[in-house]
């Protein structure tokens, strides 16, 4: 089975939304689950509005939580 990069991840989200990873920091800090870029609930919560707002699945999901926690960014693999 092939393994999908981040990247991929990232534009097929944008592709979906329409939002680009900035947009989704912006938001993210407007719903107050960043504060000054910093994460602070739980993957979860991330994604439970992701799939509500957006109807991102899981893997897309956890993408934008990665991307907001720091684990990933717009140049990860």
């Amino acid at each position: 089975m092939p393994t999908v990069s981040y990247q991929s991840y990232l534009k097929n989200i944008q592709t979906k939304t329409g939002k680009t990873p900035q947009d989704f920091r912006n938001l993210a800090e407007e719903k107050g689950f960043t504060k000054n870029g910093v994460l602070t609930v739980k993957a979860t919560e991330v994604w439970n509005w992701l799939k509500t707002d957006f109807d991102l699945g899981r893997g897309h999901g956890m993408a934008i939580f990665a991307l907001l926690a720091g684990y990933k960014n717009e140049n990860s693999d």
